[in-house]
């Protein structure tokens, strides 16, 4: 026997080393002499003690969960097998919609800053030095040609998950406006604005959701395009992907015309739509007389058959509408009133004016005072001292509008549906107006950089994959008794961040180790309703545990 060492005069690190030495596998293994010669306990300089590489943790470890709990990264790795690239295109996909859904920006700017604020370094095990502007918008390229597939993968997946039906199916559209000019991409085109800019070109998208706002599909059509025109593509390109079975389909009253509605009944399809205000004028005997039955405290709806039979008309009365039709209308004819005044008062002062341009200044006053236009009846008349302005108003328009304040019309071919529950199934609508206000605020789907016409359909696909998983995970807060909307509960978690501590030892050396910041009390609690369990060490394509609620 020879003697290694006299313990009691060797310090703590040796000590501990023999013990490591000393101890053999259970399974009677080659003994742990070099596996881990680590001492369990170091003594460090606590003034040099720093924290480096601070990273968002809490979004991209959520968005990666909400990926595994859609199966996107199989479909992905499927639709996007890897090659001799040493980053797969489906891991790029994967970044692309993750950074977009954590912290939404340009491929330049992904590639320069954000990317490196992000934990998606440790959890999808992509070095900074491999996401780059050029492979950032190859990614692009690679994702664009999947786009069916992956809103067919999506599609099933959510309907498996949360038991959708897509018996209705809510259609509306949106524009996008670019900055730049787009020369050479033809879908860029001036049109009507949504955004306010029609000094901008633009594209326009249309999206198609659930009653709940989870989404089936979205198209995109030329900047120019009026949202009727997009109708049978849309209704057509859907029934294609995912055949034609019985649903409901909901348009606004901007979209509709006769032409539209022959469409729908010549393919057998169940609509509900809204109408234009003039059709109110056909229904005033009903409007007038009618039987008006309460839904709720300011709505009142009324049924009536359509005159040729298999289709329903839905008369609305909202009172907060009327109050707020009734105050415009008054506000209107004040404003016309008056112009009015002031300018009979200019006329009486001179004997020159000239009739085409007093007549110009009328136009223009009613022009600006529309919705109440037609109450003044207002005429110009030559006499002794000059032109004059007279105007009386009409009593009938007046009566009109007051019966009419508040109210609209519906109509719908499904005849097994209550007043009510067409009316609920029309302003669900709301719903995908609510998509597009994500799109645009949350995912930052506009201003469109992106000059090619294939770079631009591919970014807004990136914002709808990333809008999957942010209506995802509103089915989770649904699930946890937290609301339907996750924007609150997603910045609270994105404040999660992943540290690397620095731990200078007595000998010299550094001890480098990455933490996850431990969630405060709120934190805790959204974690634990939710069914999240944050990891206790990091690796690399680290799924976060979920659980599902009980």
């Amino acid at each position: 026997m020879r003697v290694v060492a006299y313990l009691g005069e060797t310090d703590e690190q040796g000590r501990l080393g023999v013990k490591h030495a000393a101890e053999a596998s259970r399974d009677g293994g080659q003994l742990k002499l070099f596996e881990d010669t680590r001492p369990e306990w170091v003594e460090v300089d606590v003034n040099g003690l720093r924290v480096e590489q601070v990273r968002s943790f809490g979004g991209p470890w959520l968005g990666l969960a909400l990926v595994g709990e859609l199966h996107l990264d199989r479909v992905l790795e499927q639709l996007l097998p890897g090659g001799r690239e040493d980053v797969s295109w489906a891991v790029m996909a994967q970044l692309a919609v993750l950074a977009r859904f954590c912290e939404p920006s340009s491929e330049p700017r992904l590639a320069e800053d954000v990317y490196e604020r992000l934990a998606l370094v440790e959890l999808l095990g992509v070095p900074a030095e491999k996401v780059n502007e050029d492979r950032l918008y190859r990614t692009l390229d690679e994702l664009l040609p999947h786009k069916a597939a992956l809103e067919r993968h999506l599609k099933a997946r959510i309907a498996e998950l949360f038991g959708i039906s897509y018996d209705l199916l809510l259609y509306d559209v949106t524009s996008a406006y670019f900055e730049g000019e787009a020369a050479g991409n033809a879908l860029a085109q001036r049109g009507y604005s949504r955004d306010g800019r029609p000094d901008c070109k633009q594209v326009c998208v249309g999206v198609v959701v659930t009653r709940e706002g989870l989404p089936l599909g979205h198209e995109v059509f030329a900047g120019n395009r009026h949202d009727s025109t997009t109708l049978e593509e849309i209704v057509e390109t859907m029934e294609k992907r995912y055949g034609k079975a019985e649903r409901i389909w909901a348009f606004d009253r901007g979209m509709i015309s006769a032409e539209k509605i022959e469409f729908l009944r010549r393919g057998g399809r169940r609509y509900i739509v809204g109408t234009p205000k003039s059709m109110l004028k056909r229904f005033e005997r009903e409007l007038a007389e009618g039987t008006w039955q309460r839904m709720r405290e300011d709505l009142e709806v009324q049924y009536c058959a359509g005159p040729e039979g298999g289709e329903t008309f839905i008369f609305c009365r909202s009172g907060a509408r009327q109050d707020k039709e009734a105050a415009m209308h008054a506000r209107f004819e004040r404003c016309i009133e008056e112009g009015l005044r002031h300018l009979a008062a200019r006329l009486e002062r001179t004997k020159k004016a000239e009739r085409s341009a007093v007549e110009r200044q009328v136009g223009r006053l009613l022009g600006q005072n529309r919705r109440a236009a037609g109450l003044f009846e207002v005429r110009l008349t030559e006499e002794m001292e000059g032109l004059r302005v007279r105007w009386t108003r009409r009593e009938g328009w007046r009566l009109w509008s007051q019966l009419s304040e508040g109210c609209y019309v519906l109509r719908s071919n499904v005849l097994d549906w209550s007043a009510e529950e067409l009316w609920r199934a029309y302003i669900q609508l709301t719903e995908a107006e609510a998509a597009f206000r994500i799109h645009k605020s949350d995912l930052d789907l506009r201003p469109v950089w992106h000059q090619k016409e294939a770079r631009v359909r591919a970014h807004i696909l990136v914002c709808s994959l990333a809008y999957v998983l942010w209506k995802t995970f509103g089915q989770w807060c649904k699930r946890a008794g937290l609301g339907t909307e996750p924007r609150k509960v997603l910045d609270e978690l994105q404040q999660i961040k992943l540290v690397e501590a620095v731990l200078p030892t007595r000998r010299g050396t550094e001890i480098r180790k990455r933490c996850i910041s431990r969630p405060t009390a709120h934190q805790a609690i959204l974690l634990d309703r939710l069914r999240l369990a944050l990891p206790r060490q990091l690796k690399t394509l680290l799924a976060p545990q979920v659980f599902e609620a009980v």
